[in-house]
């Protein structure tokens, strides 16, 4: 299989495919089974933009742990060897694991950490191909379900025999917004990284125990509207935090796959997030 994918790859780098067709082919070598893969640091875009030389090779497969619900399916990427790193649970949009997660995922992953991306419709039967469909799926889910099924994941990683028992949380859009639940849900939770998401209540702000980064885009009026209520309740309870707001870009900025990717702002709000990760969980 790493032939298959090394071949992918040298078609791209020649020019022979686009990006699309490439990502496509490899999330049907990589994503379709659950036999493990290596994937190389620089394969795609987005990892050569942020990972660099000295990104570290991962083996990736799909695995299930125990949720409130029963068992989850997720895309777990470890780095090779045997040495243990800090655990970082990735969150989806609300499309669901498709290959682009699965993909950030990796990319955690190389920077030195245990990644876990859950596929939160599993109750439903799991992530279809069909994006659309996965979209109305999302909006099927329990809501407290969902939350105690991503804060399982939590306890997952912690006890995985591969992790140092720290673990950070990251999410996009719906995951954003599943990532801030799982702060306030999970007080094993060390680091939260929401990328525009929507905002816990006020009330449930002081439950949060891990420290706080937060991403947002200048253009997102609905999800702005909670950032001061949100600022306000963090200093209250005294919870270290940042928040960053990148002017100019649109809600979903950090996804290569859509037409509001912004390069720039994800670039150097990956690099804060990978940063923050490393300041607060290797510590």
């Amino acid at each position: 299989m790493k032939r298959k994918v090394d071949e992918l790859y040298d078609e791209y780098r020649n020019g022979n495919v686009s990006r699309r067709e490439f990502m496509k082919k490899l999330a049907l070598v990589t994503g379709g089974t659950a036999a493990a893969v290596v994937i190389l640091p620089g394969c795609n875009g987005a990892t050569a933009r942020t990972a660099g030389k000295s990104a570290m090779k991962v083996v990736g497969e799909f695995i299930t742990y125990p949720g409130a619900s029963g068992d989850m399916r997720a895309w777990i990427s470890i780095p090779e060897g045997k040495d243990k790193y800090p655990g970082v649970i990735v969150i989806h949009e609300n499309r669901g694991l498709v290959p682009h997660i699965r993909e950030v995922n990796n990319r955690m992953a190389m920077e030195g950490f245990v990644a876990l991306a859950p596929d939160a419709l599993s109750p439903l039967g799991g992530t279809p191909e069909d994006q659309d469909k996965g979209r109305e799926m999302i909006g099927q889910l329990d809501r407290e379900e969902t939350i105690r099924n991503l804060v399982a994941a939590v306890k997952y990683l912690e006890t995985h025999p591969r992790t140092s028992g720290k673990v950070g949380c990251t999410g996009f859009c719906w995951g954003g917004a599943m990532t801030n639940q799982v702060a306030v849900n999970s007080p094993d939770l060390d680091a939260a990284v929401p990328y525009y998401g929507s905002t816990p209540a006020p009330e449930d702000v002081p439950k949060i125990r891990a420290k706080m980064m937060a991403h947002y885009a200048g253009n997102d009026e609905r999800i702005n509207a909670g950032i001061p209520a949100f600022e306000e309740a963090l200093k209250k309870a005294g919870i270290e935090y940042q928040i960053f707001i990148y002017e100019g870009t649109q809600h979903a900025f950090n996804n290569d796959t859509g037409e509001r990717y912004n390069k720039e702002a994800a670039d150097l709000a990956w690099k804060r997030t990978t940063d923050f990760f490393k300041e607060t969980l290797k510590s």
